[in-house]
């Protein structure tokens, strides 16, 4: 039986955390630049480097917050792709799966 409160507590603590990474990306992404050459260079392969994290956080986001959807509509823990319940220790290392191992083994090749 999947224990969907410590799930949704989990997801909703993620959440949290990468909206304060996020912000903090911004702020810095935000921040003045200077005005010597190699230390532009420098800041602009830094500032690549935010925008990939900032990226990969909002990514996750999204799938945070379509678990949380899940959760709402009384769906969460089911897999996807065969409707099989996800094992508990899935869930608990990746609350925002949205597959068994099985199905996930199967579309990673």
């Amino acid at each position: 039986m999947t224990d969907v409160v410590a799930h949704k507590e989990a997801l909703l603590s993620r959440l949290a955390e990468l909206d304060e990474r996020i912000h903090r990306i911004e702020h810095e992404l935000e921040a003045p630049h200077t005005k010597d050459v190699e230390d532009q260079a420098l800041e602009v392969e830094g500032e690549e480097v935010l925008e990939a994290l900032e990226q990969q956080s909002q990514s996750e986001v999204v799938r945070i917050q379509a678990a949380l959807k899940r959760i709402r509509e009384g769906v969460y823990g089911d897999c996807l792709s065969c409707g099989d319940e996800i094992a508990e220790a899935r869930l608990k290392l990746l609350p925002e799966t949205t597959m068994c191992v099985t199905c996930a083994a199967r579309v990673a090749g």
